[in-house]
């Protein structure tokens, strides 16, 4: 049977305990928010940064790729013309 509990006692107005959400990031323990660390959590830790005491995403490297210009048949992107007539291009990425 359970016990009673006595509303008069300190123990029943105890504020409840609050959770603590912590992420790792470059080596060391921070405390965050739910919010941010859901965030964290769904990119992943490794691709943000400290940058003063602000946790922020760290700038993403720019590829050298280049792709050269098409001349389209009537401006049409997908119709390019060449040597050997009009051909059907698609993207290759």
């Amino acid at each position: 049977m359970p016990k009673p509990v006595d509303i008069t006692s300190p123990e029943f107005f105890k504020k409840p305990i609050v959770k603590k959400f912590k992420v790792t990031i470059e080596g060391k323990e921070l405390e965050v928010e739910l919010k941010k660390k859901l965030e964290i959590q769904q990119v992943g830790e490794d691709k943000y940064m400290l940058e003063g005491n602000n946790i922020v995403l760290k700038p993403r490297p720019k590829t050298n790729r280049t792709f050269p210009m098409l001349e389209a048949h009537n401006q049409d992107p997908y119709w390019i013309e060449t040597d050997e007539g009009i051909l059907w291009q698609i993207n290759s990425e």
